[in-house]
């Protein structure tokens, strides 16, 4: 049975990968908007914040970028889900002898690679831009697991939408505030230069522990325990998005 799961969403998997290498402007579009943020912040504004650290701004505000990227590019994933639920494909596949859980996980599984090309293009921009890092192959290895592991619990957020919408723009409109959520976080500006109210919110949202935790991996120092609180956030939002979108699933096609 297993085996039969992950064929299925292997061949799936792959069916989703094409249209998105006969379309990549969807990789690019959604690399487009950080990489400006990027240019506006470190050549228009960065000059006149003060992060209390001595090392170039772009180090400070990069892992904000790449959280901003990934919440860019999932709006895609419910926007696929929902040309696929119009379309008709997911009665097709009812009829046919594949497993179900293998049709969402396709198009989660697209979304994480899509979206890891895409933090990739940044970072990449980053470093044309002067973005050093003293982070070991081994703190590489960690950036890119608590990317990956943001990357599946919003792109499970995305399928809960892609599954609810009732219209195209309603299926991608939930990104918005996942988007604007890093901007009320330290990916910016330190916590404790915001008013008390805001600073409160910031310190106790998701998004500042895991830019806090990229933030000291990509400078080679010690993360503490925002490692732990980050996780925790990761963890708690996959499993509660992955319940409620199987419980979605199940009831539109029981």
């Amino acid at each position: 049975m297993t085996t039969h799961v992950l064929g299925d969403t292997r061949v799936l998997t792959g069916r989703s990968l094409t249209h998105i290498l006969r379309s990549p402007d969807t990789i690019i579009t959604t690399a487009v908007t950080p990489i400006a943020l990027m240019l506006l912040f470190v050549y228009v504004l960065g000059g006149a914040i003060d992060t209390g650290s001595t090392g170039s701004y772009i180090d400070y505000m990069l892992p904000g970028i790449l959280l901003i990227t990934i919440a860019s590019g999932i709006a895609y994933t419910a926007y696929r889900l929902f040309l696929d639920l119009q379309g008709g494909i997911f009665e097709r596949f009812q009829s046919m002898p594949i497993a179900r859980s293998s049709v969402l996980w396709a198009h989660v599984l697209t979304s994480v690679v899509a979206n890891l090309v895409s933090v990739a293009i940044v970072i990449g921009v980053a470093l044309l831009m002067g973005f050093r890092t003293g982070a070991s192959f081994g703190a590489w290895l960690a950036v890119a697991g608590i990317l990956a592991l943001f990357t599946l619990a919003l792109t499970w957020l995305a399928v809960v939408a892609g599954l609810s919408a009732k219209t195209v723009d309603g299926a991608s409109a939930f990104s918005y505030p996942l988007i604007f959520l890093p901007f009320i976080s330290s990916a910016f500006v330190p916590t404790d230069t915001m008013p008390a109210p805001v600073a409160w919110f910031a310190e106790n949202q998701p998004v500042t522990s895991i830019v806090d935790t990229l933030r000291s991996l990509f400078a080679g120092q010690p993360v503490g325990g925002d490692i732990w609180v980050a996780l925790a956030w990761l963890v708690g939002i996959l499993v509660g998005a992955y319940i409620w979108a199987i419980a979605i699933y199940r009831r539109k096609f029981s």
